[in-house]
């Protein structure tokens, strides 16, 4: 069986946390930022795997990896609630609106 470097799949996951954030700082639209933040909540899944592939008798990876996966569902499903409910009251999905609401 092939080996595969602990180093390719911490490189794959660090291109995925750069396109995470760099999608969470540049982009404007709400739904696009929470997909933003779910990218680099994978980035850091893939490295907590990788990371436990070298301590094969500890599984302290993959059960901070479950942890992270069911934060990672409840954070979609409330940020898609509000979300939801901010389109409701401004009819944009534009996060630069969402300072109008302190009023």
């Amino acid at each position: 069986m092939i080996s595969v470097p602990i180093e390719y799949y911490l490189v794959v996951a660090a291109v995925l946390f750069v396109i995470g954030s760099a999608g969470f700082l540049l982009r404007r639209n709400l739904l696009v930022l929470l997909m933003s933040i779910e990218l680099m909540l994978n980035a850091v899944n893939l490295t907590l795997v990788a990371y436990n592939r070298m301590h094969p008798h500890d599984h302290a990876g993959q059960i901070f990896t479950f942890f992270v996966i069911a934060i990672a569902a409840a954070e979609a499903a409330v940020g898609l609630a509000i979300v939801l409910a901010f389109y409701r009251v401004r009819k944009t999905m534009r996060s630069d609106d969402a300072d109008l609401l302190r009023s």
